[in-house]
């Protein structure tokens, strides 16, 4: 039985999406224009139905529809290097975003839960963190390029850049921010250290890290779109910049619409892990 509630939600949202999709729909009507006529063949060609027929510049919801149903029916097709399918474009970023993300979780929780064990730890890397911290991934790429030599390993490695900072710096503050009344607890029972930091610092500090996380997945994701329009070749962001040059904005709105699912799907998995670890006091 559905609720009252879940109805109330589930109906707002779709009168959202309807009013979203008539207002497409209405701004596409107002850009249509009159046909132009005595065109160069080749200009003519160039523009499309937007000179030649007197078409908005704005796909209509249909189009989009359309062409995000047919990447959905085939989307492993491989018929050269600039024109793959939108799964295989995905699953190229998908690989490169884990790859560095993983990387990043090996080395930003370790490291922030020994530097919130420690206040002279905090007090002396924190300036280095803040530093560091607010330095654009995308600034990293030149450098990267140049001393690694390899696209793939470079956007790798941006992910990685993006993606240890909210880890780092949720972890430690977790970590710091365990109760002392819990280590209290433990010292009086003579916990040895690595128990302590297992059973007791960990679980407790787990809520925070996971939302550190959960912040750096959803900057990956975001992070790598950009990096692949810089280094061309493979990926989601690629495909969008390929698009981009073929004068296709129904394949640049398409690469958008599964750009968010992917996104919103690597965002869910986070949040149910930290509903997992989370717990009342």
């Amino acid at each position: 039985m559905v609720s009252p509630q879940t109805l109330k939600v589930v109906t707002v949202s779709l009168g959202i999406f309807i009013c979203f999709l008539i207002g497409w729909q209405a701004l596409v009507v107002a850009g249509q224009g009159e046909a132009a006529t005595g065109l160069d063949p080749e200009y003519a060609a160039l523009m499309g139905a937007q000179v030649t027929e007197g078409a908005s510049a704005l796909p209509s919801p249909g189009d989009v529809g359309s062409e995000i149903w047919g990447h959905i029916t085939n989307p492993f097709y491989d018929a050269g290097p600039n024109d793959k399918g939108v799964g295989i474009q995905l699953a190229y970023s998908i690989a490169r975003v884990l790859s560095g993300y993983f990387l990043a979780a090996l080395v930003a929780i370790p490291l922030g839960f020994l530097i919130g064990m420690s206040e002279t730890a905090q007090r002396a890397l924190n300036p280095y963190i803040q530093l560091m911290k607010p330095v654009s991934p995308l600034a990293w790429m030149p450098l990267a390029l140049y001393t690694i030599k390899d696209s793939n390993t470079s956007a790798v490695f941006v992910i990685f850049i993006c993606s240890i900072w909210p880890m780092l710096t949720n972890t430690t503050f977790g970590v710091a921010s365990v109760r002392r009344e819990w280590l209290d607890v433990s010292r009086t029972l003579e916990v040895g250290s690595l128990r302590t930091a297992l059973r007791v610092i960990l679980p407790a500090a787990a809520p925070t890290i996971v939302t550190g996380m959960r912040i750096s997945i959803g900057i990956a994701w975001l992070v790598i779109v950009a990096a692949e329009m810089l280094v061309g070749g493979t990926g989601i962001g690629y495909f969008v910049w390929n698009e981009w040059n073929n004068l296709s904005i129904t394949g640049v709105i398409s690469a958008i619409f599964f750009i968010g699912v992917v996104g919103m799907c690597l965002d869910m998995i986070l949040a149910k892990c930290a509903a997992i670890v989370s717990y009342s006091e």
